[in-house]
């Protein structure tokens, strides 16, 4: 344990399960005070109390992202609890099953775009006045290689993550003077339960092939090296560092 986080505080959104759930784990073990925000209200406190048994500090806050007063509630919490915060990392995402831009349901889009980007956007306007009185912080927003580059079959998604990927952009120019980094990361196809799950399932294992044979890498991700790069985006020895929108994707974006 290098405690590359010790005495921060971070709220991590969508750290019930998959790679928040890793991101909640790896600043815990850097250090770092974790309050949890997540919808799923028995993942979630499982997840703290993993971190608590384990000698560490963590708090599970319910948490829809799409509801305004509930993320004004999480950060109001979150400050009432521990006084500050140093890192926010805005990783609740969503996801739709494949179809053509014009089969795409009307309602699925407003979903995707209402947690996705609204959700994150919200997520910023709440961090960033606390972290302008404080002088500072980090904010690192979950993207996506989709919002890199073009996805057949995900429009939704992936005009959500590109939306991510300018609103991180913008959101670093116009706090840079103020010590706030903001930087983004895009994973590639990340091998989280649920990825894992359907890996189990004979019928998918033709659909994730293709998804393994576009990382040249030749595998997919693991969300411990997901959770790596969101940590060095929250180290203090990085703040030079901000507008960043990170591929980590074996090399997926590469072409």
């Amino acid at each position: 344990m290098s405690e590359k986080l010790k005495g921060k505080v971070a709220v991590i959104t969508g750290g019930a399960s998959g790679i928040g759930e890793t991101i909640a784990k790896t600043f815990y073990n850097e250090g770092a005070t974790v309050v949890i925000a997540d919808i799923d209200q028995e993942k979630g406190p499982k997840v703290a109390q993993e971190i608590v048994g384990s000698g560490g500090s963590a708090t599970y806050i319910p948490t829809d992202v799409a509801k305004k007063i509930e993320v004004k509630t999480l950060i109001d919490k979150t400050i009432k609890l521990y006084g500050k915060l140093d890192c926010a990392v805005n990783n609740t995402g969503i996801f739709h099953r494949y179809a053509l831009t014009h089969e795409l349901d009307e309602e699925i889009w407003d979903n995707i775009m209402a947690v996705n980007l609204r959700g994150l956007w919200l997520c910023m306007k709440y961090e960033i006045p606390q972290m302008l009185k404080q002088g500072g912080g980090a904010i690192v927003n979950m993207s996506s290689a989709a919002g890199l580059v073009g996805t057949r079959g995900f429009a939704a998604y992936s005009a959500s993550k590109g939306g991510v990927v300018q609103l991180t952009k913008t959101a670093a120019l116009e706090y840079a003077k103020s010590g706030i980094s903001v930087n983004a990361i895009c994973p590639g196809t990340i091998k989280t339960p649920k990825v894992a799950k359907v890996l189990e399932d004979p019928q998918e294992k033709a659909e994730i092939q293709i998804l393994i044979d576009s990382h040249p890498i030749g595998r997919l991700g693991d969300p411990e090296e997901v959770a790596e790069a969101v940590l060095f985006f929250c180290s203090q020895k990085t703040r030079f560092i901000t507008g960043v929108c990170l591929p980590v994707d074996g090399g997926s974006t590469a072409a």
